[in-house]
């Protein structure tokens, strides 16, 4: 059974994923093919996560499950939506932000 964290966790990256490709690919309602496999790829990797409920953030993660491309995309990703993060989902951007304030689990 998927906890809230997790839960939260892909709804964060759907959204993210979702404003980048609007942003970048222009697209209205659908995602782009390149994103539509890097949320799955993303959503994919957080049901993997080991540490589950207490999933660190992925930069203080000492387990980088990404690929190398798809490392690079999903920070693309974030560094375009992250910042508008704040405007569009205020409450989410700021859970997110509180939730990955914790430390790293070992």
């Amino acid at each position: 059974m998927e906890g809230k964290k997790l839960k939260q966790e892909k709804l964060t990256v759907e959204i993210m994923v979702r404003m980048f490709c609007h942003g970048n690919h222009r697209t209205k309602n659908e995602l782009c093919e390149e994103c539509a496999k890097l949320l799955q790829y993303s959503e994919d990797r957080i049901d993997r996560c080991p540490f589950q409920e207490n999933k660190p953030s992925c930069s203080k993660c000492t387990i980088h499950c990404y690929k190398k491309d798809e490392r690079e995309l999903i920070r693309k990703v974030m560094g375009f939506a992250g910042p508008r993060m704040i405007f569009s989902h205020p409450v989410l951007a700021i859970q997110h932000l509180f939730s990955h304030s914790k430390k790293t689990p070992k």
